[in-house]
């Protein structure tokens, strides 16, 4: 009897030691960071991103923001979705060659987005935020990496530029990134052109075939009227046998 309580005490002992283990797995450092939702876009088109950003640290608020466009992938136009509580500064730079937008020729295109919050409106510990972004025409690469600065109450910074590595894990502050696609290519008019003059040729066929089944029946009725005509003369014509 005293085995089977020490073993059963030991049992006990080993599910409490992995209960712990997993509930300080899950309360180690946090694997939160700033991201891009969505995160996939159409080359070519305009996309409307936001900017997530969770507050890492258990006693110090975010209070800044800052957002680096990428110098291999310009964007002609970029506007933002006002935050309540927060300034948004924009910065640019010269781009060579220019950006074609709507047909007018840019030579610049903004480098980088600043938000600075006012007054109570950084982010506490335990709240997110996000940091909304219109901008387009997405340029045609594969993807756009948003190195970003998370800057916290107490002065400590939050370096979220770290590029991800083909085949490679996630690094420890990675940057966010905005997956681009190709747009589909438009669906050519020529099988539905086709399938109309198809159709229209299968009409014309149709009724032409019906205008000579008339005709046919207007000359075999007209045929049958004259040889009705040619009996009935040749009948007044004959004497009449007398009886």
């Amino acid at each position: 009897m005293t085995r089977l309580r020490r073993t059963a005490s030991a049992a006990a002992a080993l599910a409490l030691t992995a209960v712990a283990t997993a509930v300080l797995g899950f309360a180690g450092p946090a694997s939160a960071h700033v991201t891009v939702n969505p995160k996939e876009a159409t080359q070519g088109g305009y996309a409307r991103v936001a900017f997530r950003v969770p507050n890492e640290s258990d006693t110090a608020s975010t209070t800044k923001l800052e957002v680096v466009l990428p110098e291999n992938a310009p964007v002609g136009s970029v506007s933002t979705i006002p935050v309540p509580g927060w300034t948004v500064a924009t910065e640019k730079r010269k781009v060579d060659p220019p950006i074609e937008v709507h047909g007018s020729q840019l030579t610049e295109a903004v480098s980088k987005i600043t938000w600075t919050a006012t007054g109570d409106a950084a982010v506490k510990p335990g709240q997110f935020q996000e940091f909304g972004v219109s901008m387009g025409p997405l340029p045609k690469v594969e993807s756009m990496v948003f190195k970003t600065l998370q800057t916290y109450s107490d002065g400590n910074v939050s370096r979220w530029i770290d590029e991800p590595q083909p085949g490679g894990e996630e690094p420890e502050k990675p940057a966010p990134v905005l997956t681009l696609t190709a747009a589909a290519p438009a669906a050519s008019s020529a099988p539905a052109a086709a399938a109309v003059a198809d159709k229209d040729d299968d009409d014309d066929e149709g009724d032409g075939a019906a205008i000579g089944l008339g005709v046919a029946g207007l000359v075999a009725g007209l045929a049958g009227l004259v040889l009705g005509g040619l009996a009935f003369a040749r009948t007044r014509r004959e004497p009449v046998a007398k009886s």
